[in-house]
Order: C-alpha cells, then structure tokens, then sequence
C-alpha cells in the first residue's frame, strides 16, 4: 500500500513540475495559454448557462479560483494514476501524462484568437512532466534494488522529490510574477475633456456610515469576465478598426483617439448577473470618444446592421443594438476612468461604455474591432447562449446599511443604500418598508445625472427585536421598481430586496 501511494505521489509531483514549466513559458509567452488556465477557460466556454449563473451566485469573485482549484484537483487525480501505471511499466505512466497534456495543446490551439505559438506551454509542461516522472522512476528503482529499507536509498528519493518540489515552486512563482508583471497597469497621461462632466456632488459617504461611495474606487470596481488572467496589449500595436457593412473601413490608433474631442461622463455599470441586493455595480467618470462620432467616420448611413459586434483582442465577441447605441445617449469608446487610464482589469487601453444597457451587452473590455452586422449574420458569445439581445438595465436598489443578517443597537440609527434607474429619467424616489408596514419616502442624495446611481438614506428609531426591511425605487418617469422576482438570464434580475436585521 504504501508504495502505491509513493507511485501516485511520485505522478502527482511530476505533473505539478510540468505545469509549473508549462506556466513559466506561458508568462514569457502568453499567459492564457498556461495549461491550467486554457483548460479553465474552455470549461467556462462550455459550462452551460444555469450552472455558470450558479457558480457566480455561489462563490461570486471566487468562481474563478474555484474553478482553477477543481481542474488541479482533477489533473492530480489522474496524475497519480499515471504514477501508479509507470510503477509497472514507465511507458504507460508516461503516455497517460501526454495523453493529459494533449487537452490543453488542443485548447490552446482551438481558442479565439490563437497563435501557433500558444501550444508551447503545453509542449514543454508534458516534456518536463515525463522528465521529472522519469528521473522519480529511477531513483526508487536504484533504491528498490540497493535496499530500499535503508536510509540512503530512502534519503535519495526523498532528495529527488524535494528538488522536483522546489523547482515546481520556483518555476510556478515565477511565471506567476512574469504574467503579473507584464500585466501590470500602465499609466497614460490624458487630455482634458473638450466637453467635461459637471462638477462632481459631494456624496452621502461621510454623513451615512456604511452607505456605498457615490464613486466607486477603480479598486473596488466590480469585474466580471470570463477571463482567468489579463490580456497584454502592446499599446503601440493596439488599434480600433470599424468594419461591416459601413462606407469605409476606418482603423484608428491609442493617439488618434486621444486627439480627438473626448467626452467625460459620470455612468454607472451593471452586470447582468447581479443578483437584487448584490454587488456587480459600480459607479465612475469614464473619459473617452463618443461612440457616434468614430462610426460616423465609418458612415453608417443606409446601413443595414442592426448590432454592433465588438471583439476584444482575443477574440471575445459582445453584441450592442446599434439603434440603442446610436441613440443619443453617451454612449463612447473609454480610455479612462476615474481620472486616469484604464487599469488592465477594465479593459486597458479601451473598451466600450454605453450607459443603459448591461455589460454583456455593453462594455466590451480591450476592444478592437467593431463590426457593424445583423443579428441574423453573426452571433456574438452570450447571443449564441440564449441571453437577451436588448437588455436595459432595470430600475433597482439596494440596502448597504444595515448588513443582511448583522445585529445593531436600539435607538437611533440609520438605513441607507444605492438605487438606480439608468437612462429612464433618473431616481426620482427611494422608499423603505419596515416589518411589512407602509412605505416610508427616504431621503436621497444628491443626482449626478440620470446615467448615474443615487444614495439614499432613512432615519430609524430600532427597536429590539428581530425586523425585516425592504426598499424600492421610482424612476423619473414615475415607473415604480417592479416585486416581481426573476433571475439574472436572460435579461436582469428584478425584484424587491427585503433583508433581515437583528436590534438588540
């Protein structure tokens, strides 16, 4: 028994020493394409939408760790089957650890915008693999034969194992930190806006403890993907090129965007998956061209698209209804955010921001193209798994204070939160239901326009016991925030939150 588990242990840490080459080589290269990772994100690609939908709401941020966490344990399961095989005969282990490096290779190859070069990780994660299985192989087999009850043959395993453990860690440290470097934020230096946004109101954050900041940190900025690292773009080698059925096919560069008039909006963003009550928004001022004036100098005049179909640089595709992005709202192509370029995490050196409309049907993230095509022609990758098409974001809000579940003081205190109501006239009220009683009319901050979340806030005497509180909003069209409850697919949650606080 114990020797069966040294066989499997000894596969086991072949394997990591080959995934930790493969990921060394694909933090010189490209990092998506470390074996790991590749295998993860075909796993994405082909997790069907209630699932995927799922893992977000289970484990929020965390999916992705989860997800690479479930793949690795899966990899050393086989890993130690290929250990326990080449105990009997070496070829079969070794082939087994091919066989498991020839999935990545496959969808390294396979995924949107490869290169040839994207298999190397995997070509040398599966050479060191077998080189590292090999030499374990040897040394317990010189072992076995010296005797392998004595301590120096038990020392010379042991010595060969640590130096595969030590060099997996190494080599896996270091890719780490060369996709991490490479990845890095750059900074860029900005122009003034020729048409700036107002002067930014000053928020509810100092006066209403626990109340969501009416400008959400680029830091704390919510981020969902389906990437598991960041794509390095070259900003010289970056480009836009508007293509399809336009009049012209037009490419521009980072500096022809920068020398053109940039508009500066304060917009909030919304991701489709965010549950009612739950945290994939955000609030900033975005910098950027208006979308509208890089397509007019396509000429779209008599065009036939109905979608504009943004791709990122590796391939990633995000449909936007052309006659929403077209129609008059400020809708633009971002180069910044918050006052400075856009990080790595959202969408350096560009990405779309149409103020509005959910991010995946919105804000492509390291845009480079954008075709103009018909739904019939092209789908784009959340069209092909059945999401919505036109996906307005709806009237909504959210309690930040009290927590869900925490336990507060009697007396006096205070419920406070977000609403928003994007491109529908604004929050023009927010009210609060306490223990099932009549809604009470907040109190909101102040509007930084109707593209922009509203804080709000409500005095409350608590009083012990156990309450349950609600909020909702109404728009300036007088739409009130429907109680109706549906889930994120395929077009946005809705419903009232209704949350459960303990005064003691």
């Amino acid at each position: 028994m114990t020797h069966r588990l040294t066989s499997a242990a000894h596969g086991a840490l072949a394997t990591l020493v080959g995934v930790a080459a493969g990921h060394l080589v694909a933090g010189l290269t490209e990092p998506a394409a470390s074996p790991v990772l590749v295998v993860g994100s075909t796993v994405i690609d082909l997790t069907p939408t209630p699932l995927k939908e799922w893992a977000i709401a289970q484990f929020g941020t965390h999916d992705k760790t989860v997800l690479v966490g479930s793949v690795m344990v899966g990899v050393i399961a086989l890993a130690g089957v290929a250990g326990l095989l080449a105990r009997r005969r070496f070829g079969y282990g070794a082939a087994l650890l091919l066989a498991l490096v020839a999935i990545p290779a496959g969808a390294a190859l396979t995924r949107a915008g490869a290169a040839p070069t994207d298999v190397l990780p995997s070509i040398v994660a599966g050479l060191a693999g077998v080189a590292a299985l090999a030499w374990l192989t040897r040394r317990r087999a010189a072992g076995a034969a010296a005797d392998d009850t004595t301590a120096p043959s038990r020392r010379g395993v042991l010595v060969a194992a640590g130096t595969l453990g030590l060099a997996a860690v190494a080599m896996g440290g270091a890719g780490r930190w060369l996709a991490s470097y490479r990845s890095r934020t750059v900074s860029v230096d900005l122009p003034a806006a020729a048409d700036p946004a107002p002067p930014f109101p000053r928020g509810l954050d100092d006066r209403v403890p626990g109340v969501s900041p009416f400008r959400t940190p680029t830091g704390d900025f919510y981020r969902v993907d389906t990437r598991l690292t960041l794509p390095i773009v070259d900003l010289d080698g970056w480009s836009l090129t508007i293509d399809g059925d336009v009049e012209r096919e037009v490419t521009f560069s980072f500096e022809d965007l920068v020398a053109m008039p940039l508009v500066e909006r304060d917009i909030t963003l919304t991701c489709v998956s965010n549950e009612v009550g739950g945290g994939y928004i955000g609030a900033a001022r975005w910098l950027g061209v208006r979308l509208t004036d890089l397509l007019d100098r396509a000429g779209i005049d008599g065009t036939r698209a109905d979608q504009l179909l943004s791709t990122d640089v590796d391939g990633m595709t995000i449909s936007t209804p052309l006659a929403l992005a077209t129609d008059g709202r400020d809708a633009m192509i971002a180069i910044g955010m918050n006052g400075r370029s856009l990080t790595r995490e959202h969408g350096f050196p560009a990405r779309m921001v149409v103020p509005g409309l959910y991010g995946f049907v919105s804000a492509c993230k390291w845009i480079t193209r954008i075709t103009l095509t018909t739904y019939a022609d092209q789908e784009a990758y959340w069209t092909r798994r059945d999401w919505a098409t036109d996906a307005p974001v709806k009237i909504s809000s959210r309690i930040d204070t009290p927590r869900p579940l925490s336990t507060v003081d009697a007396g006096r205190t205070v419920i406070g939160g977000v609403a928003w109501a994007q491109h529908q006239g604004g929050v023009e009220r927010v009210e609060v239901r306490i223990d099932g009683g009549p809604w009470q009319e907040a109190r909101l901050g102040p509007s930084a326009g109707n593209d922009y979340w509203r804080q709000w806030y409500l005095p409350w005497t608590a009083e012990p016991g156990r309450h349950a509180l609600a909020v909702r909003a109404t728009d300036g069209e007088g739409d009130v925030q429907t109680a109706v409850r549906t889930t994120p697919f395929p077009a946005g949650s809705s419903g009232v939150q209704e949350v459960v606080v303990n005064v003691r």
